[in-house]
């Protein structure tokens, strides 16, 4: 079994290329939260040097939040912001002679699609504006991703690696201090249990079922590179192996 483990990149952060040596697939800023043109072309370049998947990563209009504040908009503006960020990375994708592999929504926006049908829906229908063959990345069961199922985009359901979940299958909220899972052991034996029993224990205590096909990875630089090494060797040890989402 392959195991996509996924982060974002191009986001300022100064550690892309530990990035892209520790993950098969990378989501990357479309300059609406982080990123311009020529970061955007040179992660794309990168990416591809390391043999590593790329995906757009668009979100709201809001570089002062880093796009992590949930913000009014209607469903005509999401797929306007969708569809403008996902072909600008396509046209930047096809210059690299790179294959866009995939769409994975950003911060607040994510966040709000996944249980606002609207947004769900204006974001699948920008996607397949521009490219129907794009993966869209979302967790199974939402609204994101059933609007994606309902047009026939292809979906990779994706769980956090590092990150806590509430009772009902939402993350955690970033103002919260255990918003992330900061023991790379820990995580390593979470993404395990997902895989086997397909369930993450909630900040609660209760169990919540989940449908893995890819892990996000959010940490921050020493996590991150812990994490990749001891889930290798855990995922090693029951068999898995690392590789990307695919068309």
């Amino acid at each position: 079994m392959k195991v996509d483990l996924n982060s974002d990149l191009g986001e300022g952060a100064g550690h892309d290329d530990e990035i892209l040596s520790l993950v098969s697939s990378a989501n990357i800023a479309c300059g609406f939260h982080a990123g311009n043109p020529a970061g955007i072309f040179n992660s794309i370049r990168a990416a591809k040097e390391k043999g590593v998947a790329v995906g757009a990563h668009p979100s709201l209009d809001d570089r002062k939040n880093f796009g992590r504040t949930e913000m009014q908009v209607g469903g005509a503006e999401v797929y306007a912001l969708v569809a403008y960020q996902v072909g600008a990375f396509q046209a930047l994708c096809t210059a690299a002679e790179v294959k866009m592999n995939h769409v994975k929504p950003h911060g607040a926006l994510y966040n709000m699609a996944v249980r606002d049908r609207e947004l769900s829906d204006a974001i699948a229908h920008g996607v397949l504006a521009v490219d129907k063959g794009a993966i869209l990345f979302a967790p199974a069961g939402t609204e994101l991703f059933k609007a994606a199922h309902e047009l026939e985009l292809q979906t990779a359901s994706e769980v956090f690696a590092d990150r806590n979940y509430n009772s009902d299958g939402t993350l955690v909220s970033r103002t919260r201090p255990d918003a992330l899972l900061r023991d790379p052991g820990e995580a390593a034996e979470r993404v395990v249990r997902m895989l086997k029993e397909g369930k993450i224990r909630a900040i609660d205590g209760s169990d919540v079922a989940v449908r893995p096909e890819l892990f996000v990875c959010t940490a921050t630089r020493p996590v991150r590179s812990s994490l990749r090494v001891r889930c290798g060797s855990v995922w090693k040890e029951k068999g898995l192996k690392f590789g990307r989402q695919e068309e």
